[in-house]
């Protein structure tokens, strides 16, 4: 039966075990340009024992931003930062996908240039993202009501989508995941709290899943269906979204990437995100839509680990907070060696403190 230290074959690479890291929003990037930097080098490398890792979410284009000091992967310098991360992890014998993401309507007004963030519609909802205040510290804010992209600005933001996954390529990620999960603009199509569209965009399920499964459609001709993954989070309540009725476009979505046989599904679970739990029935259902590899994340422990591998429901387990406090997390796993405990107060932005100082096992 699989366990964590196996060894796991995706499409694209065999990866060295199946404790992956989930996509983690550190909030560090250099600024002004949303830069990647020789601190995030270093805590990407400190990990590089992962059978994969996910990096943060990586704005697309400037439009995709909601969060201050997120990195971006639509310049020339950003480019030229990430190939620096790439290349460390590579030579630690890590391998490293990049994430794919636009937040849709989790943004600010001052992140735009005053403008408003965009979604599938113009809805009000209740939201926050953190953004810079006056006096440099990060301030949560609420996210105002976005601004409904128009029918023929939905090519525009694909577009983005490949170009993006173009400049990972160029920038040496091992491959790419589209986000379209936590409530950020591709779940915003998805789910029927947020898209309230009457055109071909919207109403239906059909309709509802149409611009996500563009995206995944541009990224693929981008590279090809072995290199991109993607990530989706049914049931969700978070940042403003309510997709309780979001098992039916869970499904849909995963047999639609099972036809297109990408390289992996990753489900983030909704019990640790203001959602309830999953039950065994989804997930069989899950693996009958998919059967490609499954990616399982959502405050996951060992035990439950070793149950979802074994009843075959997942492939690969990604660790978000475990892995903040647990640069080393793949062989404390292995020897069942105490966690360090995680300090939350400097989860988000700031310097070294929190990042790449949790210390690893010696010896």
């Amino acid at each position: 039966m699989p366990n964590l230290t196996h060894r796991l074959a995706l499409p694209a690479f065999t990866a060295r075990n199946r404790v992956f890291m989930a996509p983690l929003t550190r909030m560090r990037a250099a600024q002004p340009g949303d830069v990647p930097t020789d601190l995030m080098r270093e805590y990407y490398t400190q990990r590089a024992g992962a059978g994969l890792i996910v990096t943060e979410g990586t704005q697309i284009s400037p439009e995709g931003k909601g969060y201050h000091a997120t990195p971006g992967i639509h310049s020339e310098e950003q480019v030229a930062g990430w190939r620096r991360i790439t290349d460390a992890v590579h030579e630690a014998g890590g391998r490293i996908a990049l994430q794919l993401w636009h937040v849709g309507r989790i943004t600010h007004p001052a992140v735009h240039g005053g403008e408003p963030g965009v979604s599938a519609s113009a809805l009000p909802f209740k939201g926050t993202t953190r953004i810079q205040g006056p006096d440099g510290n990060l301030i949560s804010v609420d996210a105002p009501t976005p601004r409904a992209l128009a029918t023929d600005e939905l090519p525009r933001v694909a577009d983005d989508y490949h170009r993006a996954t173009l400049n990972a390529r160029a920038a040496g990620f091992d491959m790419v995941e589209i986000h379209g999960a936590n409530g950020y603009l591709l779940q915003q199509f998805m789910s029927t709290s947020s898209n309230h569209r009457e055109d071909q965009y919207g109403g239906s399920l059909d309709n509802r899943a149409r611009f996500p499964l563009e995206v995944v459609d541009a990224v693929v001709d981008a590279w090809d269906p072995a290199h991109v993954g993607m990530r989706i989070s049914p049931m969700i309540k978070a940042r403003g979204l309510d997709d309780s009725d979001g098992l039916e476009m869970g499904l849909h979505i995963a047999g639609e990437l099972n036809r297109r046989e990408l390289g992996y599904l990753h489900l983030a679970e909704p019990d640790w995100d203001g959602g309830p739990a999953l039950d065994d029935d989804f997930r069989i259902k899950l693996r009958e839509a998919y059967d490609g590899v499954i990616i399982a994340a959502g405050n996951y422990t060992p035990d439950k680990s070793a149950r979802i591998l074994r009843a075959g429901w997942a492939d690969a387990i990604a660790f978000g907070r475990l892995f903040i406090a647990n640069p080393d997390l793949p062989r404390r796993l292995a020897v069942g060696s105490p966690f360090n405990e995680l300090r939350p107060a400097v989860i988000s932005g700031g310097d070294a403190t929190g990042y790449t100082d949790y210390p690893s096992l010696i010896g």
